[in-house]
């Protein structure tokens, strides 16, 4: 905090007053302790007396969306782990916006928390960097190459994907559409870029993209603008199980039965896959595997070399969204 003031040329106080938001502090003033409290990267120490002379019980998690029923499955395992071992668990969700995960990253520096895990889609390397450096075990979810104290867990999106386009191509499908959301993000291009490269290997595929929220209703306007611009499109390959889900309301509300009409699939195999109507094709991913992996490593970080990489190896569900394309049929 003196480092902070002596940069922003004010008093501690002030740097304290700016942090606590309370009044009183000129903009002009704010904004030079901001600028300051960014250049040093300053995370003040919230429980600071709390942990004098004792170890952080906390851990934090961050997620891209609390909406999508995977990242809170994940969050569950974790939780349920931590909660059994005398942990709580401190959570914040970004949206998909790479500046609410910074700051939800310093935020959960500044509670010093004993161990810290980023499930989520958005990343920057900097914070990478920033992240490696400090003292305490982190987990990352699919960001490419693990560093010093960081641990990452990938899944093979590819692997996925061909399976799934796979088995599209043998009912006959050669129309797909791809419904993404967020579509610079990591994991959401690698699966759309698993689609199109099925394009490539098998012979007559054609496959249109749209993107939208990551929601349900995100998936039913994705799916009306693909209908709208490829109407004789057979089968609609989602990014993930919840816009999966809106896309069939919308399959319903225009007529199009699922999967006489045109086929869907899914990709996570959250608990809504196996109940919507009719039940989603998709691709499994163990949530709960994530999350336990995530809190023994937090709990435990000498028992694994670092850095280190866990990959996921998805499976492929089948269940009744998914049929012969109607030009295959006898």
């Amino acid at each position: 905090m003196e480092r902070v003031a002596r940069r922003a040329r004010v008093s501690t106080a002030t740097v304290s007053r700016v942090l606590n938001d309370v009044g009183g502090v000129k903009s002009s003033t704010r904004a030079r302790v901001l600028e300051a409290v960014a250049a040093l990267k300053y995370s003040p120490n919230l429980h600071a007396r709390s942990l004098a002379g004792g170890q952080s019980r906390s851990i934090g998690v961050i997620v891209s969306n609390i909406d999508n029923p995977f990242f809170l499955d994940v969050y569950r395992a974790v939780e349920t782990r931590a909660h059994k071992a005398g942990y709580e668990v401190i959570m914040a969700h970004t949206d998909y916006s790479s500046e609410r995960l910074v700051s939800s990253v310093r935020l959960m520096i500044g509670r010093r928390v004993a161990g810290l895990a980023a499930i989520v889609s958005e990343m920057d390397s900097e914070l990478i960097t920033e992240l490696s450096a400090q003292p305490i075990p982190v987990v990352f979810y699919d960001v490419g190459t693990p560093r010093r104290n960081i641990i990452n867990i990938r899944v093979d999106y590819a692997s996925g994907m061909s399976k799934l386009t796979s088995y599209l191509y043998s009912l006959g499908h050669r129309r797909f559409g791809f419904l993404a959301h967020h579509a610079t993000l990591g994991p959401v291009s690698e699966r759309q870029k698993s689609v199109v490269a099925a394009a490539r290997r098998h012979r007559g595929v054609q496959v249109a993209t749209a993107a939208d929220a990551d929601t349900l209703e995100g998936g039913r306007r994705a799916a009306r603008a693909l209908l709208e611009a490829h109407p004789r499109m057979t089968a609609v390959v989602c990014v993930n199980d919840v816009m999966a889900v809106g896309a069939m309301r919308e399959l319903r509300a225009r007529g199009r039965r699922v999967p006489e009409d045109v086929s869907v699939t899914g990709f996570d195999n959250i608990t809504l896959a196996q109940f919507c109507e009719p039940a989603l094709t998709t691709v499994h991913i163990p949530s709960d595997t994530i999350g336990e992996t995530v809190f023994d490593f937090l709990m435990n970080p000498g028992k694994v070399p670092l850095p280190h990489e866990f990959v996921i190896e998805p499976e492929l569900v089948l269940r009744e969204s998914t049929g012969p394309a109607p030009s295959s049929r006898k």
